[in-house]
């Protein structure tokens, strides 16, 4: 690709690279760097690959898979609705594995790699296409059944992303980046192609109309008593989508294409020798309709006749209408984000005993935030907590605010029973005492809000270890608001205000090993101090402060039986 080329198409190169430099900068570790409040970015958060596994799973199961927030099923939405109304946008200007495809031709090109050129309808193009419909099947099937985010395990992007030390499964992320990169080297955008899951769905999306009448028709049979399982809708899309593509590659329902003035073109064969997946742009009538195309403006830029635009009409329209691609592109990422940042689907939606009970009756109330629930497993072991209660008869988690809404019955139990029942009071070292000078230890105790979970009060713990007061230990102990108990030195000097100030605090700043500072949102209330204060010999602050836990070890008592033992 010559400068001049790269001038002309440059939308489609400022959002590949202005993409994969934003992967880089985030994934590397030196966004955290330059904003050390951020949270640690999961490479797979902005994947609408993912996002539509989530979505799938949420129909199959009512729930979401692990670690997976509302924000990937509308980033998937999205690439759907581009797909839909205008072509493969996400491969052509966002996909980082599309530009690493794009790089490999340019690559080959330098090293004059002879490639293997893989003519389009033949036998072979049209076995090599069954591929990725298989592995479409493969990974919602696993995904929907275990409720984990299966793509993982063979991504390309996530392996590299995380330097395969990601949810991966070692040997098929090696195959799968390894094809990316010999396949793409000697096979034009043979990922792409033939093995992408995302570039499958996508395809199968451009025949919109026959995807929406086979999901209808599973419907309606669904309504009149046929329940045939989920796996035979799954299958049917893949197999139609498969069909579609290789016997009917000319979707009819697109809005927008590359359109061709026939009249100005002189046969030169540059446009297809510029299409990154060999499209015969040359032989197209009026407008280019095949399956693969993705506007992504290769060919429109190669041709130096004139005779190819973008467009919405069957004559090449130019001017504004060649922009539209990146910037619908654009649009619908920006909105994709908001949106996703704003809602937010429960992780696990589950109800038990209701038909013991006058649903109309039953109240709800929100606890928030309960960091302890971050995914689907710990959803599912929360729940599995709320049905011993009784009273309890509904959960929904929102692991991506780290809420949780329960639905109980106020005939027999209140908020306030259910949360004692689900509290576990909690206990932390701050520091030790230096037993040689310390013989008593003062407490006195706190009232604080917004502190629902365990690992609340180790945070706060860290807060009063960073203070630098000789402060011991603290332990939380159930109450509307929360009592906390703090041990510190009987010289120390802690008032309502400075407790105030350290409660409140907006993040736990935590200095790291390689000088950088770990910044922890915390939120935590303060609603008053205890008048008074108590002192206890030290000893009997160390018995219970720590739990006392007896292990022998067999083998040392073997070995040194009959010598003398000692207990400290």
């Amino acid at each position: 690709m010559n400068s001049s080329k790269s001038k002309k198409n440059w939308p489609r190169h400022l959002l590949q690279w202005g993409s994969l430099a934003a992967i880089i900068f985030f994934v590397s570790g030196l966004a955290r760097k330059l904003f050390p409040s951020m949270e640690e970015v999961d490479p797979e958060t902005l994947c609408p690959l993912g996002g539509m596994e989530a979505l799938a799973t949420y129909g199959v199961r009512g729930s979401l898979p692990c670690s997976m927030s509302s924000l990937q099923i509308i980033l998937g939405l999205a690439l759907a609705l581009g797909v839909v109304f205008l072509s493969k946008l996400f491969c052509a200007y966002l996909c980082p594995v599309g530009t690493v495809q794009d790089l490999l031709i340019r690559l080959r090109k330098k090293l004059k790699i002879k490639g293997l050129d893989i003519p389009q309808g033949s036998i072979a193009d049209k076995v090599l296409r069954v591929v990725k419909y298989l592995l479409v099947f493969w990974i919602f099937y696993m995904t929907a059944t275990a409720s984990e985010l299966f793509c993982k395990n063979l991504d390309p992007y996530y392996a590299v992303a995380t330097g395969f030390k990601g949810e991966i499964t070692l040997w098929m992320s090696i195959v799968t980046v390894t094809l990316v990169v010999v396949g793409g080297l000697f096979i034009k955008m043979f990922w792409c192609k033939y093995l992408c899951p995302l570039g499958a769905i996508s395809n199968s999306l451009k025949f919109w109309a026959a995807m929406l009448g086979i999901g209808l028709l599973w419907y309606i049979l669904q309504l009149v008593g046929l329940k045939l399982p989920w796996t035979v809708l799954l299958g049917t899309l893949c197999l139609a989508g498969y069909l579609l593509e290789i016997l009917c590659a000319h979707p009819k329902w697109q809005l927008m294409h590359v359109v061709k003035d026939d009249s100005l073109c002189n046969g030169c064969g540059l446009c297809n020798r510029a299409c990154p997946y060999n499209i015969d742009v040359a032989g197209c009538k009026g407008k280019v309709t095949d399956v693969d195309c993705t506007l992504c403006g290769e060919c429109t830029v190669a041709c130096r006749c004139g005779a190819l635009e973008t467009g919405l009409g069957p004559k090449a329209k130019g001017g504004f209408w060649k922009y539209v691609p990146a910037l619908v592109t654009l649009l619908l990422l920006g909105l994709g984000i908001w949106l996703g940042s704003r809602t937010e689907l429960p992780t696990i939606v589950e109800e038990w005993n209701m038909e013991q009970v006058d649903q109309s009756t039953l109240k709800s109330f929100d606890i928030e935030p309960l960091r302890s629930v971050k995914c689907f497993g710990s959803s599912m072991a929360f729940k599995g907590k709320l049905v011993q209660i009784p009273g309890t008869h509904g959960v929904k988690t929102y692991v991506g605010k780290h809420r949780v809404h329960i639905t109980y019955n106020p005939a027999v139990t209140t908020p306030e029973k259910i949360q004692e029942a689900i509290f576990v009071p909690t206990r932390f070292k701050v520091s030790t005492p230096d037993l040689s000078s310390v013989t008593q230890v003062k407490k006195v105790t706190i009232h604080t809000e917004a502190m629902p979970d365990r690992m609340d009060l180790n945070n706060f713990g860290m807060q009063l270890r960073l203070s630098g007061k000789k402060i011991y230990g603290v332990e939380s102990e159930f109450g509307c608001p929360l009592n906390v108990h703090v041990y510190m030195d009987p010289q120390e000097e802690a008032d309502q205000s400075w407790f105030k100030q350290i409660v409140e605090k907006k993040y736990l700043e935590m200095p790291l090993a390689d000088g950088e500072v770990k910044k922890t949102p915390l939120g935590f209330k303060f609603v008053d101090m205890v008048p008074g204060e108590e002192l206890m010999p030290v000893a009997d602050y160390m018995h219970h402060i720590f739990t006392p836990f007896k292990a022998e070890f067999q083998k040392a008592v073997e070995t040194y039986q009959g010598q003398p033992q000692f207990i400290y």
